[in-house]
């Protein structure tokens, strides 16, 4: 049997020689981490290669994903479907082995990693997640769900605000499951980090509430498994391993120095190093005995096997309940929501209430919310003006089985963090807070787009229409900006059923995140027929319409919907021919069908106004160039929301004025 190091040295001699190959990558994590790697996934991780979606799997995040060649090793050599050719083919195109790794690309990648600090708050969802999970499902005979999650992080991790906000949260809530490794190798891009980062960390993290356990030896085998034994047995914290390590381990000109964090060794300094650690084969050689002693499959069969014996004692004693975690495991939508979530639009339609789309939403949750157990969300210190608890939430401090977090004021944190619910499965997440700080979030809803996740975004306090609090809380590029964002859904609605159709198109939507904006103030209900109530969901539709073809169309979203009506109507009134076409979402109106499209905006019309209370250069795309837009090109002012939107041509006269111009 290969001694521990030598199995860490296949790592080691995997990673070098990858990034050799392609000539670019980071080889000093790899390096400096592969003998804890080594200790944990041969000693302590519950896995199974022949089924990387195995519910009650460990979860193990490479946060400092700039190491990604760790992970693609630990991954080949434990037996998942990623073959040596992926490994040579690392950093190219179309492989699964890109530079940092991409969640549904090889196998064994439960997220994507790279922006620093991110990954450590994915785990922190994944391990409120498992808690919650249990809490739920699990009963005193039958402990149905019980997994670890498990996460390497280095400097630049712990450097980046992210990690402060999502590893204050996880001592909050007591994550004792969750297992963090600090690479504390004291080196990052610039050289040594003493010059940039003097935190005591282990002081840090025991004042957020987390299981300290500071100078272990990242090299000696025995040092990392007496500090994994000791984690483990606290179960109300989480617990951070600090590792003293070397990065480059085994590189004798390169190791403990930048130069080997960002860029190949050089062919010299390979030839090197395989000296050095004793490494005498060929590169891409692993000598059967390495294999063997890293092949997780037999064992990983084993415990999933023992796991399915629990689970069909768990049916036999808990059938409805096995039933609902089935279904939740498997990402299935109730039977019979979507027609529920129908019948609950049509009960809004019914009401014509003139309200607030924030207050909608909350009327939504609590419509929708009984509908769909699996539904977990909060607001970032927002809750009474984003209005996200509804009358069945119970939070998940107080409450094992709860369904309400109180993210507090960590807009990013709880962006990531529900990013982490999402890929561990059994949840849909939603997080909210006013539109304006979607700003501070913006990388984890890039990241919850490239991973192609359901995690849905609520945004409040849509526009300057918020009113008083001025600039530095009224949105104007947001939701532009959002819409920019590939494969980020957004929804702007008009009103209560608008609203209502929002919620249930995000619930939907299993491919991708959607942010959902909503407004401060009042909205009128705008009436409509049963088709036009279908269309909705369309992105776009014509809400007005006159006889004929039109002279002209008023395209509109949220709050400048009714002054679209208005401005139709009176043109109407003066013998014009004006269309309204309502687009909550211009995303699932761009995906239609081109008959569709023509149908509500016909290219022969092509005197368009567009309106809406943001910046206006997306709307050309609609309205063409001999079209206007109603927009807010510059920052908004503080006043009441009335008096701003008549400042800023908001108004209905001004939409008139504006049609008949370019008629």
């Amino acid at each position: 049997m290969p001694s521990r190091r030598e199995l860490a040295n296949a790592i080691r001699a995997l990673s070098m020689d990858a990034i050799q190959k392609a000539n670019s990558g980071h080889p000093g994590a790899p390096m400096g981490m592969a003998d804890i790697a080594e200790v944990l996934w041969n000693g302590y991780m519950n896995h199974n290669p022949a089924n990387p979606k195995w519910p009650n799997r460990d979860r193990f995040v490479m946060s400092n994903g700039h190491g990604s060649m760790l992970l693609y090793s630990l991954a080949h050599l434990t037996g998942y479907d990623l073959s040596m050719e992926e490994i040579k083919k690392f950093r190219q195109l179309h492989s699964k082995t890109p530079g940092h790794p991409e969640y549904g690309y090889a196998p064994g990648v439960e997220t994507t990693t790279g922006p620093l600090g991110q990954g450590i708050a994915n785990a922190v969802g994944m391990a409120i997640a498992e808690k919650v999970l249990a809490g739920q499902f699990n009963r005193p005979d039958q402990n149905i769900i019980d997994h670890y999650t498990y996460v390497f992080l280095g400097d630049g991790c712990m450097m980046e605000g992210i990690s402060h906000e999502a590893c204050s949260l996880a001592g909050t809530w007591g994550l004792g499951k969750l297992i963090a490794f600090y690479d504390d190798n004291g080196i990052s891009i610039d050289g040594e980090v003493q010059g940039w980062f003097t935190d005591d960390t282990p002081k840090r993290f025991e004042a957020y509430g987390w299981h300290v356990i500071s100078k272990v030896d990242g090299h000696d085998a025995e040092a990392v498994k007496q500090a994994i034994e000791q984690a483990r047995a606290v179960t109300d914290k989480p617990s951070l391993i600090c590792c003293k390590t070397v990065i480059g381990w085994g590189s004798p000109n390169k190791q403990g120095k930048e130069s080997c964090h960002g860029a190949a060794l050089g062919a010299d300094e390979v030839a090197l190093v395989r000296k050095t650690i004793g490494w005498e084969h060929e590169p891409f050689v692993i000598p059967e005995n390495i294999y063997e002693g890293w092949d997780a499959k037999a064992k990983g069969a084993k415990l999933e096997q023992a796991w399915n014996e629990k689970l069909a004692a768990y049916e036999k004693a808990y059938p409805e309940l096995a039933a609902e975690l089935n279904r939740r495991s498997k990402g299935e939508l109730p039977a019979h929501f979507l027609e529920q979530a129908n019948t609950f639009i049509s009960s809004v339609d019914a009401k014509q209430e003139k309200i607030a789309s924030r207050k909608a939403s909350q009327n939504a949750l609590n419509g929708l919310g009984p509908l769909l157990p699996e539904l977990i969300g909060g607001s970032a210190d927002l809750a009474g003006s984003n209005l996200t608890i509804w009358k069945e939430s119970k939070g998940i401090k107080d409450h094992a089985d709860g369904n309400y977090i109180y993210f507090g004021v960590r807009e990013f944190a709880m962006s990531a963090i529900m990013n982490g619910i999402t890929l561990h499965g059994g949840f849909i997440p939603y997080g909210a807070t006013f539109l304006i700080f979607s700003e501070y979030a913006r990388n984890a809803l890039r990241m919850a787009a490239l991973m192609k996740i359901q995690s849905i975004f609520v945004y409040t306090h849509d526009s300057i229409g918020l009113g008083e609090d001025g600039p530095t809380h009224q949105p104007v590029e947001q939701t532009a900006t959002l819409r920019l964002i590939p494969n980020m859904s957004v929804w702007r609605p008009c009103d209560a059923v608008e609203s209502a159709v929002a919620w249930k198109m995000a619930i939907k939507r299993q491919k991708g995140p959607s942010s959902l904006i909503f407004s401060r103030q009042g909205l009128p209900h705008q009436s409509r027929s049963v088709e036009q109530l279908e269309l909705i969901e369309r992105g776009g539709y014509i809400l007005l319409d006159c006889d004929g073809t039109p002279e002209a169309i008023i395209i509109a979203t949220g709050s400048e919907v009714d002054l679209a009506m208005a401005a139709a109507k009176l043109l109407n009134g003066k013998g014009k021919k004006v269309r309204v076409v309502s687009m909550p979402s211009t995303d699932f109106f761009d995906a239609q069908d081109e008959a569709y499209r023509e149908s509500v905006l016909p290219s022969s019309v092509t005197a368009r106004v567009a309106v809406e209370a943001g910046v206006t250069d997306g709307w050309l795309k609609y309205v063409g160039l001999s079209g206007k837009v109603i927009g807010v090109n510059r920052f908004g002012e503080s006043a009441p929301a009335a008096e701003l939107f008549k400042e800023y041509g908001l108004t209905v006269d001004n939409v008139v004025q504006t049609v008949e111009a370019v008629l």
